[in-house]
């Protein structure tokens, strides 16, 4: 019995730290584009759907592909919900229209980085196993084991002294949130968290990672991309 699935792209219009950075033109193209375009080159979805607030990004979606069937409500706009609430919103919304679904692919409108071949990946790899969900990840570049903080009086406290005198390469590595997507299987029940023993990891290589919360981010995800154009690998 073949799957139904569908692809969620939370894009609220009032982002602070980058004003419009959903739709911000990144290397020609408003930056909800590349995700959009992602999803529906991997032909895994019966739907991608946009979740937005803002009728500019509703129609610069639908021009790149993307469903908007609604215009999401102002009380899930705010700086205070989170992406859980706005895929439950959408998943209400579709079961209202009589629209079912066997799998959801949580994909941020910030991901110009994302790959088809990790979503068909997250996607099979959810499929074969009992677990809950299957998200994107990354190894962190340097040992969490030998971070410290700065206190009050501008000093320095690591978190784990003892591991002070250690190598790098003795200490476990530790990965991250990759911040792309996340596949659920909508038919297992679950109260594990997303970072828990029902999730599967999908391991990314880092140059292939980079939130983009501020305008340094910004700044940083353009020379990445910009050599990777220049490897020939996009």
């Amino acid at each position: 019995m073949q799957n139904s699935c569908v692809a969620i792209i939370p894009a609220r219009g009032g982002s602070k730290r980058i004003p419009r950075k959903n739709i911000k033109d990144f290397f020609g193209k408003p930056l909800i584009a590349y995700s959009i375009e992602v999803a529906l080159k991997s032909n895994l979805f019966d739907k991608v759907i946009v979740s937005t607030d803002d009728e500019e990004i509703a129609q610069i979606s639908k021009k790149y592909g993307a469903t908007v069937p609604f215009l999401r409500p102002k009380k899930l706009s705010d700086d205070f919900t989170g992406t859980g609430a706005v895929v439950n919103h959408a998943l209400e919304y579709l079961k209202s229209v009589g629209e079912d679904y066997d799998f959801i692919c949580t994909i941020y409108a910030t991901a110009p980085f994302l790959d088809e071949k990790y979503l068909i990946e997250g996607f099979e790899k959810l499929k074969k196993s009992n677990a809950k969900s299957a998200f994107s990840g990354t190894s962190m570049p340097f040992p969490i084991q030998r971070t410290f903080k700065i206190t009050q009086d501008e000093r320095c406290e690591m978190f784990w002294p003892e591991n002070f005198m250690k190598r790098s390469q003795d200490l476990e590595e530790a990965y991250q949130d990759a911040g792309q997507f996340y596949w659920t299987n909508l038919n297992i029940k679950s109260d594990e968290i997303i970072f828990g023993k029902d999730s599967v990891p999908i391991i990314l290589p880092r140059y292939l990672v980079q939130d983009i919360d501020t305008f340094e981010d910004w700044v940083r995800a353009e020379y990445m991309y910009e050599a990777i154009l220049k490897s020939g690998s996009k």
